[in-house]
């Protein structure tokens, strides 16, 4: 079960996995220096914001999470479907997931709307961005496939948590867009369309044979207060980040 840790220093999203075998988080936008319209915790470096800032920002959320020392590995993130198996710390250039099945090395995806998913097995755990383009391209089944030859699981002992992004109550997409999408992800209105991006996932996760799913249920549009929105503030915003260690 997730839960939002509303009154935290650095609030933020936790998971408590029953096997302790994983550490899995979620960012909100809270508990940073990073000045307007950044503010306040900004963790991704291709934005605007001061590069001193992100970098106490992340240094203020791995802390909170006890994996301040531990090597961290980020993903380029192009709206593919590549997965980048990781054994240390660095950048990974031109993918949208990072897999590990090293103990201590930190997973961390980028997100402000875009889907993100972590993705747990026993030995092995994994960090995805997947934003409509991702999904259509099917980066969730990807990153399952990738799980199960890493780790040895059956598509139905892995399990999918999936963060805060934008949902259908606020994700209108236009019929080029929606044509790529079964017609249960979408809602339909007046002439209008709204996608909703886990539905997409789960649905395409579910068809490989997985089960187990956790969702945060969060819109990141919904919620000015607690999240950043590409779409609702017009890409002038900060950055989230989902991660995932062994």
């Amino acid at each position: 079960m997730w839960r939002l840790d509303r009154e935290a220093p650095v609030p933020l999203w936790r998971h408590a996995v029953s096997s302790n075998a994983a550490v899995l988080a979620f960012s909100t936008r809270r508990g940073g220096v990073s000045a307007p319209p950044f503010d306040q915790l900004n963790l991704g470096r291709s934005s605007a914001d001061r590069p001193e800032h992100v970098t106490e920002n992340r240094r203020r959320f791995l802390a909170a999470l006890g994996l301040e020392a531990a090597p961290l590995a980020t993903a380029g993130q192009v709206h593919g479907r590549r997965v980048t198996r990781v054994t240390a710390g660095g950048h990974q250039p031109e993918c949208d997931a990072l897999l590990t099945t090293a103990r201590g090395v930190v997973l961390a995806v980028t997100t402000a709307d875009c889907m993100s998913l972590l993705f747990v097995a026993p030995g092995a755990v994994a960090a995805v961005h997947s934003g409509w383009r991702g999904t259509a391209a099917g980066m969730p089944e990807s990153a399952l496939e990738a799980m199960c030859e890493a780790s040895g699981a059956r598509a139905q002992d892995v399990t999918v948590h999936l963060g805060p992004c934008i949902r259908g109550c606020c994700y209108e997409v236009g019929p080029e867009v929606a044509a790529r999408f079964p017609a249960e992800s979408l809602r339909r209105e007046d002439g209008r369309t709204w996608l909703d991006l886990p539905t997409a996932a789960k649905l395409q996760l579910m068809a490989r044979g997985m089960t187990r799913f956790d969702d945060t249920g969060a819109c990141t549009a919904c919620e000015p207060y607690w999240y950043y929105s590409h779409r609702r503030d017009h890409g002038s915003c900060g950055r989230h980040w989902a991660i995932a260690a062994l």
